[in-house]
């Protein structure tokens, strides 16, 4: 998948500081291109809980952003993510007092 086909899928106006973004993110995210499908399959699954996968304003990572108002969707959300953790074997690092998950890469 091209650099500005993910941007747009994930709902960015694709533009050079983005893409610039989105390679500095790949290069620092181990196992990027084993693991950028299923981000995408991700950020489509938690749309139904008010939730997304999102470029971080602050770290070269892309981010899971649990959104939901509910304790119900916020815990499926969760689930979610812990399922495509486990399925993908993909390490993510949750943020303190936060819904938000850091996608660190690939896990071996």
């Amino acid at each position: 998948m091209q650099r500005d086909a993910m941007l747009t899928q994930l709902g960015y106006v694709p533009n050079e500081a983005l893409l610039n973004q989105l390679q500095r993110i790949e290069e620092n995210t181990s196992g990027y291109e084993k693991i950028k499908k299923h981000i995408m399959d991700l950020h489509d699954h938690l749309k139904v809980d008010e939730s997304y996968v999102a470029m971080s304003n602050s770290e070269d990572y892309l981010k899971i952003k649990i959104d939901s108002k509910t304790p119900e969707t916020i815990e499926d959300a969760n689930e979610k993510v812990q399922h495509f953790c486990d399925k993908f074997k993909v390490e993510v690092k949750k943020l303190e007092n936060k819904e938000t998950y850091y996608i660190v890469g690939f896990n071996h």
